[in-house]
């Protein structure tokens, strides 16, 4: 049995750790604000979600992997919504979109449907 809970928490870390390096390489990698944004909220919150839950079960406690999914629900409900209103706040503010980027869904001259 200590073998299963030591092969999940590794596969769990080395899932976590690559997700983390893609936020790292779209951090680096992507040309504005919104597709930084982006890479750190989504792949940044599912890979530090994925590590903490491994954490819990390396700990081989109740109470502790009871915390690491409290923490997990907290990582996965509140990164997307702060780094969407970050997003909104710099669109309002009136931080540019990259030269490639094809479509403004928010600007205000856009006429609505």
């Amino acid at each position: 049995m200590d073998i299963l809970f030591a092969l999940v928490t590794a596969a769990l870390i080395l899932v976590g750790a690559v997700f983390v390096l893609a936020a790292a390489l779209g951090l680096n990698r992507f040309p504005d604000l919104y597709s930084r944004m982006h890479a750190a909220s989504k792949a940044g919150t599912v890979g530090s979600a994925l590590m903490l839950i491994a954490v819990g079960i390396h700990a081989a406690d109740l109470a502790i992997l009871a915390r690491s999914f409290a923490g997990f629900f907290f990582f996965v409900l509140t990164a997307p919504v702060s780094a969407h209103l970050l997003a909104k706040a710099a669109h309002e503010t009136g931080y540019p979109l990259s030269d490639i980027s094809v479509r403004d869904d928010m600007k205000k001259d856009q006429v609505k449907l």
